[in-house]
């Protein structure tokens, strides 16, 4: 059986995914890039906003318009929450819950879960548009916080840990596979271990990877700034450690941080950013920032976008305030006029830009590692490659040979439009 595999949202949902293509490979099925060439076809959805939402509905029904005949397997967090309006959607034969998505494979193809206890398969990239250099590698799942704007405890439960030894053999799998870089995935993932019997924490596992299995670069995902493991940042005495910590902000106003239930203080948070970019340099900060939450005032955002332009993140994504259907957030009163929050938006965007166009120009005359991901012929002009540095920057280069998902040094000359440009050493 031929098998389109598609995913909305975090990096959690695609590593989710892998496992899934690695799984159906294993039980003998193809993995193809289009819905159009599939007997099947599987989403993984998002809901954590209504435009997230709305991504995954438009995805289902694309599929069945691009292929009628394909069976249309949903899952993830918004099929979990609307399974009634989810099942009736054109061409879908099967939603299965968040809570039976480990078992997503066995259920749909009607095997026992014995049936994968074999040697695994080298891991594939997903074919298509999702062929990666990078391995998307699960290691928690669910969440124990109540922040009250987010529906992902609802729609994925308890904060629950992989087994250590599982995640390495994910990771050696990924790495017989070509990959030479593996992201830590989870919802909280600082909370990893703290369910375990005996308890450990993220520190723990991120070292038993770092001994016992053989990537090349290892890149941790959003991590909730208030769990964070003493001696933390002594993780990247380690160079294969990726200087990118992503740290969930959402605002910078105290009061705003209060109602939004997000257990940590502007100053908290400064002081952490502080500590990390000490024992880290070069580090890359990137962050995420609601603007328009219910009850923010101008006071309030004047002293979240102060905050925000004095924290110099090299990145950030910002979100206007989506109203999300049973959570708390949706009952509070003082909402924020639409526009008044767009406007709010781009003022953070823009001071996002700035302090990203600084971060990015530290770097010119500077030899940085690059994964490079992507490689186009240029005919007798050689090769344009464009790739990540190891702290999550862009770069492009034009080189005589294909060195596509190899790491090298490249000298940067200059910066454009978020991307720099340079030279191989």
């Amino acid at each position: 059986m031929n098998i389109h595999l598609d995913s909305v949202g975090c990096k959690l949902n695609q590593s989710e995914i892998e496992r899934f293509g690695n799984r159906f490979r294993l039980a003998g099925h193809r993995l193809v890039a289009a819905a159009e060439d599939s007997d099947m076809v599987v989403i993984n959805t998002c809901t954590v906003t209504t435009s997230a939402a709305a991504d995954s509905r438009s995805k289902t029904r694309r599929a069945h318009r691009d292929n009628p005949k394909a069976q249309i397997v949903l899952t993830g967090c918004w099929s979990t929450l609307a399974p009634s309006h989810a099942s009736v959607m054109p061409g879908v034969k099967m939603v299965i819950d968040n809570q039976h998505k480990d078992r997503l494979v066995e259920m749909v193809l009607g095997l026992d879960e014995e049936y994968f206890d074999r040697e695994p398969l080298e891991r594939e990239p997903i074919p298509g548009i999702r062929m990666r250099t990078r391995a998307f590698i699960k290691a928690q799942d669910g969440c124990d916080n109540h922040c009250t704007f987010c529906l992902i405890k609802v729609a994925r439960g308890a904060s629950r840990s992989i087994p250590i030894m599982r995640i390495i053999s994910e990771i050696e799998s990924a790495v017989q596979g070509g990959a030479q870089e593996a992201v830590l995935t989870g919802v909280q993932l600082t909370g990893y271990g703290r369910d375990l019997q005996p308890t450990i924490d993220l520190r723990h596992l991120v070292i038993q990877i770092l001994s016992l299995s053989s990537i090349s670069r290892l890149r941790l995902s959003s991590l909730e700034p208030w769990l964070l493991p003493p001696n933390f940042f002594d993780l990247w005495d380690d160079r294969r450690m990726c200087r990118h910590l992503h740290l969930p902000l959402q605002s910078g106003s105290a009061a705003t941080l209060r109602r939004m239930a997000r257990p940590i203080t502007p100053e908290r948070y400064a002081a952490l950013l502080d500590e990390a970019r000490k024992r880290i340099p070069g580090l890359a900060v990137t962050t995420d920032i609601i603007v328009g939450f219910p009850g923010e005032t101008e006071a309030e955002f004047d002293e979240s976008l102060t905050y925000i332009q004095k924290m110099n993140f090299a990145g950030a994504h910002v979100f206007p305030y989506s109203a999300r259907k049973g959570t708390a957030a949706a009952l509070l009163t003082n909402k924020v006029p639409q526009q008044v929050a767009r406007e709010r938006s781009r003022k953070v965007r823009e001071a996002i830009e700035k302090s990203s166009e600084v971060y990015l120009n530290q770097f010119l005359g500077k030899t940085l590692n690059a994964l490079w991901e992507s490689a186009t012929a240029l005919g007798i002009n050689g090769w344009e490659v464009k790739g990540l540095t190891d702290n999550y920057l862009r770069v492009q280069a034009t080189v005589p040979q294909n060195i596509w998902n190899r790491i090298t040094p490249i000298r940067v000359l200059a910066a454009d439009k978020g991307v720099l440009h340079g030279q191989l050493v």
